[in-house]
């Protein structure tokens, strides 16, 4: 309006003054001119101004929008994870909870194994109290230091022959092989060694199931014996061959726990990092 009214002003001087020079008409056109195009600016300027405003308010809505978004996955993903949390809690205690089976129906089956074998131990010390009852003419000191070094020598050779089979790799000839030498030797101190031999022989032919049975046997059998974290360690390794990781962790944990000073130990540790990744 202010403009308006300076041209208003402007006009009327002009058209007053019947005198007025013509350089002062061209002074007034360009003065006109001048505002008019400040104006033009002005009015751009504001209009950018409003652009850009309604350029924030779109871009601070869509950060609206995609925060709501996030925030949804958010609580979905925290969702998701809770339930396979106590999923896989509750698999891992039925998995315990079959582990726990399992070892019970094998130590049941050991059980019955015992009994036979205890059997049999009795009747064999009944047939050589027999035997040493009766007279033997002739006997000495030094025959029976023969008669006790034949005997050991048998044990050894027994020993020697499923050895043989197991170093050349047949599996199947060595597990009979054990298995003869701990029928007639029970007592021997190699029985420990052939009954890990044993597991190692299945373990070698992928049968992980037996293994597992005759590894758990070497600690049954022989709880004190220096092969128990051995076998501990394999039974681990068999099971996680077996896609049993909660229960070969569970073996693995306890050869680090009970036996922390022993080879084995390391090499659980090394296994359970490999489970874990």
């Amino acid at each position: 309006m202010q403009i308006h009214r300076v041209l208003l002003i402007a006009l009327f001087s002009v058209g007053a003054s019947a005198c007025a020079q013509p350089q002062q008409i061209e002074l007034l056109e360009r003065e006109q001119r001048r505002i008019r195009s400040d104006h033009a600016s002005i009015h751009n300027e504001v209009e950018s101004m409003r652009s850009s405003l309604a350029d924030t308010r779109a871009n601070m809505q869509q950060l609206q929008r995609e925060f709501s978004a996030l925030k949804e996955r958010i609580e979905e993903t925290r969702y998701q994870v809770g339930r396979q949390i106590g999923q896989s809690s509750r698999d891992g205690d039925q998995r315990v909870k079959d582990l726990e089976a399992r070892v019970a129906k094998l130590t049941e089956g050991f059980k019955t194994q015992e009994g036979q074998l205890k059997a049999r131990e009795e009747e064999l010390r009944e047939l050589q109290k027999n035997i040493r009852q009766q007279p033997v003419a002739g006997s000495s000191s030094a025959e029976k230091t023969e008669a006790s070094a034949a005997e050991n020598e048998a044990v050894k050779t027994d020993y020697e022959i499923a050895w043989r089979a197991l170093e050349k790799k047949d599996y199947r000839l060595s597990i009979s092989r054990f298995k003869e030498f701990l029928q007639k030797h029970p007592k021997s101190k190699l029985a420990i060694n052939a009954q890990y031999w044993i597991g190692e022989s299945h373990y070698a032919l992928r049968e992980f199931d037996q293994a597992i049975l005759e590894f758990d046997a070497v600690r049954s059998r022989y709880p004190q014996a220096d092969k128990v974290p051995a076998a501990l360690l394999k039974q681990g390794f068999a099971f996680a061959e077996l896609g049993e990781k909660v229960n070969a962790r569970l073996i693995l944990q306890e050869v680090v726990e009970k036996y922390a000073q022993s080879p084995e130990a390391a090499q659980a540790k090394q296994k359970l990092r490999a489970l874990e990744s």
